[in-house]
């Protein structure tokens, strides 16, 4: 039978939400409409001084939760009107909602977006809290996204990797032993490789308060030169080098962080977004797998925002000469709506109640439905 789902997310970058429409029947996936809802300038700076911990955290958090709620809601009408769809055509929304703290090591994750409320206002069911079951068996709650990549993207014999380039970067690693949509895993990993747009993003606003909100193309940071002492010194923070199962946010990765590494120095800002830059391209590829006993040539899909950054793509490109690179469009999934697809499939599967979790990858104690349901 062929269903159709709304899969809604916006990550840490909260550059947009993206809001994906699929049709789903058996194992085959098929996005049908998608778009990106942009946010209002005063919700975005909402959700932004919400990351940080302050005064009054939650009331502002109660009505930041109805005010992301209403722009998920004006996303998915947006898209029923794009694909001429009514709400009754629609099984189920999947709803991420907006993370606004991930604190793995005390065990919670905070994702805001009023469920019910969305239900409400759409008319359509609404599935949502994804991460916290995991959680509550011991994982991290996150990567979610590995399980859907190994059921639409992996390939019997080869080793793909998926890299999301969101504003912190994952990567989910198919090793080629697929089992469909079976959601054992059969040798998938992945984790959180640090951070990948927010502080380039966070860097760029700083030095450009009354511009874009990220530097477009990766213009600026290929107007700068990578400084190699700060580089290293960035590269020494402990979680490059702590063991998967791992996961991180932009609590961990700040401005605040970085501040205390430049130490007062007086780098030119260009070069600093330079070595941001080269700081995401090390730390992705110093934690890719080793492929020697690779069949082929290793694939690596690249996905997310960042896929559109041409100067970051060939610095990575560089330092991974035996790797191809490219986007997970050469797959037939274009890389700006691979996150809203993959919380879209998992409405799916906690529709059919069928794990959406690889213990080998968030490290929980067994597989299990994730989410919650809130009907319209």
């Amino acid at each position: 039978m062929t269903e159709r789902y709304i899969g809604l997310m916006s990550g840490t970058s909260m550059d947009g939400i993206d809001a994906v429409l699929v049709q789903i029947e058996g194992d085959a996936l098929r996005v049908e409409a998608a778009l990106c809802h942009p946010w209002p300038a005063d919700t975005a700076r909402t959700l932004h001084e919400l990351c940080t911990p302050g005064e009054n955290e939650i009331d502002r958090m109660g009505v930041a939760d109805n005010l992301v709620a209403r722009e998920f809601a004006a996303a998915t009408q947006a898209l029923l009107a794009k694909a001429a769809l009514t709400p009754k055509e629609i099984r189920a929304i999947g709803s991420h909602g907006q993370t606004i703290r991930h604190r793995p090591q005390l065990g919670f994750t905070l994702q805001i977006g009023n469920a019910a409320l969305l239900a409400a206002l759409t008319g359509i069911d609404v599935v949502a809290d994804f991460r916290t079951m995991d959680m509550a068996l011991g994982g991290q709650g996150a990567p979610l996204v590995p399980a859907f990549h190994q059921a639409l993207f992996a390939r019997p014999g080869a080793l793909r990797v998926v890299l999301n380039l969101g504003g912190i970067a994952n990567i989910s690693v198919l090793p080629g032993q697929t089992d469909g949509c079976s959601g054992s895993g059969s040798g998938v990993y992945g984790f959180d490789t640090g951070p990948a747009n927010t502080l380039l993003d966070g860097w760029y606003r700083r030095h450009h308060p009354h511009g874009d909100s990220y530097d477009a193309g990766g213009q600026w940071a290929a107007s700068g030169k990578p400084i190699p002492a700060l580089l290293e010194q960035l590269l020494a923070h402990p979680y490059f080098a702590a063991p998967a199962p791992k996961s991180t946010g932009r609590e961990m990765f700040t401005l605040d962080w970085l501040d205390g590494e430049l130490d007062g120095c007086a780098y030119a800002p260009a070069d600093v977004q330079r070595t941001l830059q080269s700081l995401t391209c090390h730390s992705i590829a110093r934690q890719l797998p080793t492929h020697s006993d690779a069949p082929t040539r290793p694939e690596l899909f690249v996905c997310g925002g960042g896929a559109h950054n041409a100067p970051l793509l060939a610095e990575l490109a560089a330092l991974l000469p035996d790797w191809h690179l490219t986007s997970t469009a050469q797959l037939g999934l274009a890389p700006d709506w691979v996150e809203g697809a993959a919380f879209a499939w998992l409405a799916q599967r906690f529709i059919q109640r069928k794990p959406g979790n690889l213990p080998a990858v968030t490290g929980a104690s067994r597989p299990a439905v994730l989410g919650a349901l809130y009907p319209a």
